[in-house]
């Protein structure tokens, strides 16, 4: 499975950004795809997931009301993004599970190559 994540940028606060997640390779054998996210100088944090067979999403706290995973019919995953504050901004990274839902990153088999978020103030 290969990820390919794009849509960073630069956004003034409170405004709003959407990323994409295209999977390709063995697509079906994918049970979850997350988000996660580096700022600067810290580790690595969960930002959400969309459990594709238990239909399930679930948000870090930091995150839960602003920002909403879908998923479309070609298994593209989004994150959209809203009422950014400059703390959101980040590397953020889509991943790919194939055994079960969680936030721990050690669940994740396949992981993009990130993409930058810049909020300004």
């Amino acid at each position: 499975v290969q990820l390919q994540a794009s849509g960073g940028g630069l956004v003034q606060a409170g405004g709003s950004l959407r990323l994409s997640c295209a999977p390709s390779g063995r697509t079906s054998s994918i049970y979850v795809m997350g988000w996660f996210r580096q700022a600067p100088g810290k580790e690595r944090e969960f930002v959400g997931y969309r459990s594709k067979y238990a239909d399930s999403t679930v948000y870090a706290g930091s995150v839960k009301g602003r920002f909403t995973i879908t998923e479309n019919a070609k298994n593209t995953v989004y994150l959209q993004m809203n009422s950014l504050k400059p703390e959101d901004t980040a590397v953020y990274y889509c991943a790919a599970g194939i055994s079960y839902a969680s936030s721990r990153e050690t669940s994740y088999e396949y992981w993009g190559q990130g993409t930058l978020v810049t909020v300004s103030s």
